[in-house]
């Protein structure tokens, strides 16, 4: 946990996009380690791949669309740092009414385990628990995800593909050895 709050301190204070990037990655993976002690193998693989796998891959190829160090604000921002310390304070409050890690006496391990346990057979028919839970009861989670992943792809797709130079309109050269002008996209250049 330390690690991690050092890594968020490091984060909040970079410039360097590049190196924030890197650090969400390491984020990613140390929250992937506390996953795996809490027992949530299955949220631990996601978190790996997606937060510190494809979500690292989508940022610097977004990156190489933009300069590497983030402009100075022109003003403090302490509207923002305010809204998000409350909203931060208002989930730690939150978190106050939860039962505590493990209760057997809480509601979802009276109410809600016992039904995907003992009524999975009939409503599913697949065997492995966890496999039923992901695919058929948070199977429209499932494909949220899944599409949220796919459009950032398509969105770094989209972006990088302005980026591709194009042959100007004009007569091609006889001559071998001589190529067309190349001009940017938007430019007046020949």
């Amino acid at each position: 946990m330390v690690a991690m709050c050092v890594t968020v301190v490091v984060i909040a204070r970079s410039r360097n996009l590049f190196g924030v990037i890197v650090l969400g990655g390491i984020y990613s993976f140390l929250m992937a380690t506390v996953l795996v002690a809490m027992d949530a193998v299955d949220v631990a693989m996601t978190e790996a791949s997606v937060g510190a796998g494809i979500s690292t891959v989508l940022l610097l190829g977004a990156l190489y669309l933009c300069k590497s160090e983030e402009a100075r604000p022109m003003r403090k921002p302490w509207l923002p740092l305010g809204v998000s310390v409350s909203v931060g304070a208002a989930l730690m409050y939150g978190t106050y009414m939860l039962p505590e890690f493990s209760d057997p006496q809480a509601a979802i391990h009276q109410h809600v385990v016992p039904r995907y346990l003992n009524d999975i057979k009939t409503e599913v028919d697949v065997p492995n628990v966890v496999t039923a839970v992901l695919a058929s009861y948070r199977g429209y989670d499932t494909m949220g995800e899944t599409t949220v992943v796919f459009t950032a792809g398509a969105g770094v797709v989209a972006l990088l593909r302005r980026r591709r130079r194009s042959v100007a309109p004009g007569p091609v050269p006889h001559e071998p050895g001589l190529r067309a002008p190349v001009a940017l996209k938007g430019s007046d250049a020949p």
